[in-house]
């Protein structure tokens, strides 16, 4: 049997030293450690950020920029500028266009995009909310997409003349 110097000078007996205590203790917290990690990462947004601000820094600041604007880092290399995403209830008589936005940021193939915009549909998977569409629908429509267009809307700039 090998005998294994422990940090006190005592030998160790264990023929395997990743059976220790100490080794079994840490063993024992990987389990609860990863559970905590996977958890966080299903958390909507960090506390303190708004539902949706972190999908939508990842999926729209590079061409609809940090504040929605249409001032993204690429959006000057676009054939077509980005939407001024600020502006989108007062382009609608002040209504912000709710089902569109969803329409628009899900996708259909050959519908809404012209090759420009991508499709981000498949990136909202997980989790779903009904919604009640204008036409009065419900519409089974993924979380994380929701919580995207509710930022979009926090967005939005009064029409010129409204006070704010």
């Amino acid at each position: 049997m090998i005998q294994i110097k422990a940090a006190t000078g005592a030998g160790c007996d264990n023929p395997h030293p990743c059976r220790t205590k100490e080794a079994e203790r840490m063993r024992r917290a990987i389990p609860p450690i990863c559970a905590a990690l996977a958890l966080a990462g299903c958390m909507a947004e960090p506390p303190g950020r708004a539902p949706g601000a972190e999908s939508f820094a990842g999926l729209c600041s590079s061409c609809h920029g940090a504040g929605g604007r249409g001032d993204g880092p690429v959006a000057g290399d676009l054939p077509v500028p980005p939407a001024d995403l600020t502006t989108l209830a007062a382009r609608n008589s002040g209504v912000f266009p709710r089902d569109a936005v969803i329409a628009q940021v899900y996708g259909y193939p050959g519908r809404y995009h012209a090759g420009i915009m991508p499709e981000f549909g498949p990136l909202f998977g997980g989790a779903t909310v009904t919604l009640t569409a204008a036409d009065g629908a419900q519409v089974e429509t993924p979380r994380a997409l929701v919580q995207l267009v509710d930022y979009v809307q926090s967005l939005q700039r009064p029409r010129t003349g409204d006070p704010g």
